[in-house]
């Protein structure tokens, strides 16, 4: 196969991600869209927003997609592939639906999507499913026809999960030198977005099991502890906290919350903190104001010494990762067996996800890229 076929029968790549407000006067309006159906009142987006603003209303993420884009862009080209990239949001311009319609117009008419959230549940896999569906129907109710595919959700592939563990030795080590602390006084903290507990049940394909959501993320930071503590010759403690909570207070939610776990560990004698936020792929407004800034402010009250670590981002390994994983979805859409590789998990998560996978529990959305659109 020529290098420039890599991807067919694709003919563009969609990089899919959640949105933010790029000024002050789009904050309102994002938080609406993203809360649409929720009732959830004016005043409490007000309050969201306040994180906003003190970052001059300006969210991180679109600069972030925009330099994963360029990384991105240089993986395609350093492997001699010319496929086109393109870029749309759930919830601010470029919206996914105007993205789609400029790439039908150009021509386009098979795209596979790229998300920018690894794991499995309703939030962080079927709902940007259930946009896409939205998307594709919107179109084709104008007579445009667009087929859309993507790759597999990545929270057990290599390339996230290596350059994860490498992250958060790479801070271990800068802590353990700038503090000296003891292993008993040291904690590995690894945080992700806390989602309703429902929503944690019915996560995964319909089989019973469910909590897909909670078992990927400690899964990957059993792994990644592991993997430390025979990097640094010693074990570390550690802990799968949450944050970014939201909706009303009657609603259970997975816990702890991070700065509410930072108090617990002061308590016990825990002076070093290494805070790894593998719930993200980027440092988004949910690291930098729920981490950076009030976990960070906590562990300060504390007298706690915290490390964060970095998002994969832009990441080499992450990025060449995520180009290994568009080669794979396009060898299955040709009808190829390929190679699905997975640590540390060895079952690879699937590109089209099984019937009843992370269902929607307020309503019934037809969903792209499964086996009960």
């Amino acid at each position: 196969m020529r290098e420039t076929d890599r991807l067919e029968p694709y003919d563009a790549v969609l990089l899919l991600s959640f949105g933010g407000p790029e000024a002050p006067e789009e904050v309102m309006p994002f938080l609406r869209r993203v809360t649409a159906g929720r009732g959830v009142p004016d005043d409490r987006l007000a309050e969201v927003a306040e994180h906003y603003h003190r970052f001059g209303g300006r969210s991180p993420i679109n600069d972030q997609n925009r330099a994963l884009l360029a990384a991105l862009r240089g993986e395609l080209d350093r492997r001699g592939t010319t496929t086109p990239l393109l870029w749309g949001n759930r919830n601010s311009e470029p919206f996914l639906s105007d993205v789609l319609r400029g790439a039908h117009e150009a021509g386009l008419r098979r795209v596979v999507t790229i998300v920018t959230s690894a794991y499995s549940s309703y939030s962080s896999c079927r709902q940007y499913r259930e946009d896409l569906a939205d998307a594709v129907a919107e179109l084709a109710d104008e007579g445009r026809s667009m087929e859309v595919d993507k790759i597999r959700p990545y929270a057990n592939h290599p390339g996230f999960t290596h350059a994860t563990v490498r992250l958060v030795t790479e801070a271990a080590r800068e802590l353990a030198q700038r503090t000296g602390a003891d292993d008993a006084h040291t904690r590995l903290v690894f945080v992700t977005h806390s989602i309703p507990t429902g929503m944690d049940e019915t996560s995964g394909p319909g089989d019973g099991e469910g909590r897909a959501y909670q078992r990927q993320h400690a899964q990957l930071a059993a792994a990644v502890a592991d993997e430390l503590g025979v990097t640094l010759g010693r074990e570390l403690d550690w802990s799968l906290v949450y944050c970014s909570r939201s909706g009303s207070p009657s609603r259970p939610w997975l816990e702890p919350d991070v700065c509410d776990h930072l108090r617990e560990l002061a308590q016990e004698g825990v002076t070093d903190v290494v805070l790894a936020p593998i719930g993200f792929v980027s440092d988004h407004m949910e690291v930098i104001y729920d981490l950076d800034t009030e976990a960070a402010q906590v562990a300060a009250e504390l007298g706690i010494t915290m490390v964060r670590v970095p998002t994969v981002g832009t990441d080499e390994e992450f990025v060449s990762g995520l180009v290994d994983l568009l080669e794979e979805r396009a060898a299955q859409a040709r009808g190829e067996q390929v190679a699905r590789p997975a640590w540390p998990d060895p079952h690879a998560l699937p590109a089209i996800c099984p019937a009843g996978c992370c269902p929607n529990l307020r309503e019934h959305r037809p969903a792209l890229c499964g086996a009960d659109r």
